[in-house]
């Protein structure tokens, strides 16, 4: 078996991935189990969190890739939705469900929602206590609570069908409201790096590090099913204004995302891509983004078709072979601790030069 990469070792390739530079091994990290999200066992918990994040890295003891020890907040990506007055609810299938505000019926009245304050509205409260408690229950440090793109918290005050349909009936409306979000999004994003204090990353979701010179990363889903003019317009405006306030940007979407990469390619610092490859039809527009921005490729067991018999180790390397070796980083997983390690094994001998 081959041994475990040190801390330092598994952090000095990050880092050179995330300067586009050369690095002996595709870097890689393996989940293990199934989704975790912000359920009803985890959400108001933060003791059984600190347990499973505990428990997860116990069976990840052997394991030969390139995560480290941390804890994913787990609040959903509904908060900001939230903090502007929409109902949630905590369930027992995914994160929060969030009821929306706006529909077409009363688009007028986006004009009317007032930017929560990041310190005093009771949603954020309850985020800061989360990131407080965990703090003092473990010296794990924390992941970043998932910060949605404006477009996807948009998507979520207005009525899902009924913003997309806004995008091009109620555009004003859109853009009035897609200004209070992504002014909301800046505050939420630097109170969490006021009070996260060991911070592991500016993503939520991956075992991966994602720099502070990054920026921070958003998770921007919507764009999948618009066009890329209406990215351009709804999307790449706002992600600019949180780019520069960070000092750049690492964009994820689930879904068929092909046709927006080169809306995506325009957003003013941009470091990385982050996207669900299984999902992602065609790879020729993503091809073009190779050497020139980090390029996240997710593909957990659970994102390929059931029953479909695919080797993650054989769809690793043909990821490899279609983007290249600079400026890539492969997030898989594995169903138990013992198919972990093996994959482990593997993923290496196929990814080191």
């Amino acid at each position: 078996m081959t041994a475990v990469l040190s801390p330092d070792e598994k952090k000095e390739t990050l880092e050179a991935v995330w300067r586009l530079e050369d690095t002996k091994e595709v870097p890689f990290v393996i989940e293990i189990g199934t989704f975790h999200g912000a359920t009803k066992e985890f959400f108001d918990d933060p003791a059984a969190e600190v347990k499973w994040s505990e428990e997860l890295h116990r069976m990840r003891e052997g394991v030969y890739d390139y995560g480290l020890p941390s804890i994913k907040p787990n609040q959903g990506i509904g908060v900001v939705a939230a903090a502007f007055g929409c109902e949630y609810t905590v369930n027992n299938e995914a994160d929060p469900w969030i009821k929306s505000i706006i529909s077409e019926d009363n688009a007028e009245d986006v004009y009317k929602l007032k930017i929560p304050d990041v310190e005093e509205n009771g949603v954020f409260k309850k985020v800061w206590k989360r990131i407080e408690s965990l703090q003092e229950l473990s010296p794990m440090p924390l992941r970043m609570v998932n910060v949605p793109s404006p477009l996807v918290t948009a998507s979520m005050i207005w009525d899902y069908t009924s913003f997309i349909e806004g995008l091009l009936v109620f555009p004003d409306e859109a853009h009035a409201l897609l200004e209070k979000v992504t002014e909301a999004t800046i505050l939420y994003i630097k109170e969490q790096f006021r009070r996260i204090s060991n911070l592991y990353s500016v993503g939520h979701e991956a075992l991966y590090i994602i720099p502070r010179s990054a920026g921070v990363r958003v998770s921007d889903d919507t764009a999948a099913i618009i066009s890329p003019n209406m990215y351009r317009e709804f999307g790449v405006k706002y992600n600019n204004m949180i780019s520069r306030e960070f000092g750049g940007i690492v964009v994820h979407s689930c879904g068929d995302v092909q046709h927006v990469v080169p809306a995506m390619m325009e957003i003013e610092g941009l470091k990385g891509l982050d996207f669900t490859m299984p999902q992602v039809m065609n790879w020729d527009n993503l091809r073009n983004a190779a050497g020139k921005t980090v390029l996240c490729l997710r593909q957990r067991h659970w994102d390929h078709p059931k029953d479909a018999g695919i080797d993650l180790a054989e769809y690793s390397m043909k990821l490899v072979e279609s983007f290249g070796r600079r400026g890539i980083i492969i997030e898989t997983s594995a169903a138990t601790a013992e198919e972990a390690r093996a994959l482990g094994e593997k993923l290496h001998q196929k990814l080191s030069r």
